[in-house]
């Protein structure tokens, strides 16, 4: 494993979620297969469509070697039920990365452009997660994937996104409730509208929830 990582990625203080509701009725909801099996995850997920949208741009940029970056937003507490939530606002795209078609490495110096960024442009917003392709290989997170997202994202709350942007899919890995973390298994999301009524979501591994084909979710 490599030990040229110094730089974390998130600050060592405790940090408490923003209570506000939960945004559900501004959101579809996206099913991954996985998602009707009984499993808790400890955060639901919901994607501003500005942030899907730089994601997908980004995962096409190199269709033969991997791609990644940050995720930006907020970890929320529903003030109702106090139920755990994240917000995906923003995507930074890593620009100073080691790849090819296997792997990724977040250098120190794409690690500090990042932070830069965030202090520059999203001050005060929490890293909540990250995002890398696969090219031709699936969704699913390799051993390295699972061990540099434990050892740097480690809030219970921060997530990983895999992208296939061959087959036009994607998923999310969340560890779950009883802090099991699944690297097989991957989540949907919610979508926020934005766009006056119209999805921009087009991963064919996804289904669009029953109850949210009119573009508000009734399920939370």
């Amino acid at each position: 494993m490599p030990t040229n990582f110094k730089l974390e990625l998130e600050p060592p203080e405790t940090m408490e979620p923003f209570t506000t509701p939960l945004p559900a009725k501004k959101a579809r909801r996206w099913d991954s297969p996985y998602d009707a099996l009984g499993l808790e995850p400890i955060v639901s997920v919901f994607m501003t469509q500005p942030a899907y949208s730089r994601i997908c741009v980004h995962s096409v940029s190199d269709m033969d070697n991997e791609v990644g970056g940050i995720m930006v937003g907020e970890w929320c507490a529903d003030e109702n039920s106090g139920r755990h939530f994240i917000v995906v606002e923003h995507a930074i795209p890593a620009q100073h990365t080691r790849q090819s078609s296997v792997h990724l490495t977040f250098t120190q110096d794409s690690l500090v452009e990042i932070h830069n960024e965030i202090d520059t442009h999203f001050k005060g917003k929490k890293i909540v997660g990250w995002y890398h392709t696969h090219p031709r290989m699936g969704i699913f997170l390799s051993h390295y994937d699972t061990w540099l997202h434990q050892h740097f994202f480690p809030e219970p709350w921060q997530v990983a996104l895999v992208v296939e942007p061959h087959s036009a899919s994607g998923g999310i890995f969340i560890r779950q409730q009883n802090g099991l973390f699944d690297p097989s298994r991957y989540f949907g999301f919610h979508e926020l509208d934005g766009n006056y009524g119209r999805t921009m979501v087009f991963w064919k591994n996804l289904s669009l929830h029953e109850e949210s084909e009119e573009g508000v979710n009734h399920n939370e």
